[in-house]
């Protein structure tokens, strides 16, 4: 799921090491992370503000993605990282929900809206592009001063209260752009493989991108809820049991 809140993941924490060698390659890790979560927060507010420049002298959102994408692109895709941070155990999140989350959001700007055109004025793909925005400025900064041992509580406060409204809002965006795709992607037939063909096998993406939307159904739930313990666990110091399935 692209919106995604999952705490944790942004490379926020780094294993603690016993022995003098593990301790050295903390540190360097500990300063990797702050230089890449610096480097995502100021990406995003590079982001949010060519898009708030672009609004007040346009008058209107038309043309915006546009402008934009080649920033959102890159910082989007660079998030790629924060997987290779799970698998290489700098950071404790897992590297399948990790991945998860980033290659949804990854997929939701090539795939759709870089390679569909015609949707690139909608309002729903506006409307993902600011919570995005929004949440990300949140994360990263949040991740920043956590590594840094010196977190303002309005910091806290936003990361556990923004994304109440932010993650339905930006899951909205994204299920309204990939429904305003679906007709040009029936009518050109793209990323869909007709049979016959030497490899004797079929794919199409119109019906992908509809079981894509019907995979919000259980995933949001999960990860919204998760979200909601983890704000009453950070903000209220509730001891949160997991149930064992």
């Amino acid at each position: 799921m692209a919106s995604s809140e999952e705490d944790g993941g942004g490379n926020g924490s780094v294993e603690e090491k016993e022995n003098g060698k593990k301790r050295s390659l903390g540190a360097l890790a500990t300063a990797w992370l702050i230089f890449y979560n610096v480097a995502m927060t100021a990406g995003w507010l590079v982001l949010g503000i060519a898009m708030v420049r672009f609004y007040i002298q346009k008058g209107t959102h038309r043309g915006l993605f546009r402008s934009v994408q080649k920033t959102l692109k890159f910082f989007q895709t660079f998030a790629l990282l924060e997987v290779v941070h799970c698998a290489v155990g700098i950071v404790r999140t897992s590297v399948l929900v990790t991945g998860v989350q980033v290659s949804s959001r990854i997929f939701m700007v090539w795939f759709i809206a870089h390679s569909i055109k015609q949707i690139q004025n909608e309002e729903s793909v506006i409307l993902f592009l600011v919570v995005w925005t929004v949440t990300e400025i949140t994360r990263y900064s949040f991740y920043t001063f956590n590594l840094l041992n010196h977190l303002p509580y309005f910091i806290k406060w936003a990361r556990y209260n923004f994304f109440i409204i932010l993650y339905p809002a930006g899951v909205a965006g994204e299920l309204l752009t990939i429904y305003a795709a679906l007709p040009y992607v029936k009518k050109t037939g793209m990323f869909s493989l007709r049979l016959p063909n030497k490899y004797n096998v079929s794919f199409d993406y119109y019906y992908f991108l509809i079981i894509v939307m019907f995979s919000y159904i259980p995933l949001f739930p999960q990860l919204y809820f998760h979200m909601l313990r983890q704000r009453r666990k950070v903000l209220h110091g509730e001891v949160i049991v997991e149930k064992d399935d």
